[in-house]
């Protein structure tokens, strides 16, 4: 029965250091944004090393204006 008298003060100690803890958290703006982590991880995000460099795409956008374009032989 002593225990209690030692267990209820420090069930409230820790109560109000949670409650401060809450209070300090909102106002600080932890909770503001809840969603855009949890969809953030299933947006595909490209790497640096998966981007194909400039001079790359200018190669093939090259290639491209090159080859002929052929025509649809059916209409002919």
């Amino acid at each position: 029965m002593d225990v209690i008298y030692g267990l209820i003060p420090m069930v409230l100690i820790a109560g109000l250091l949670v409650v401060v803890a809450f209070i300090w958290m909102a106002k600080n703006g932890h909770f503001d944004d809840m969603d855009g982590q949890a969809n953030r991880i299933l947006m595909d995000e490209e790497f640096e090393e998966d981007k194909p460099s400039q001079d790359v795409a200018k190669e093939q956008a090259d290639i491209e204006a090159d080859t002929p374009i052929e025509k649809d032989k059916t209409k002919s």
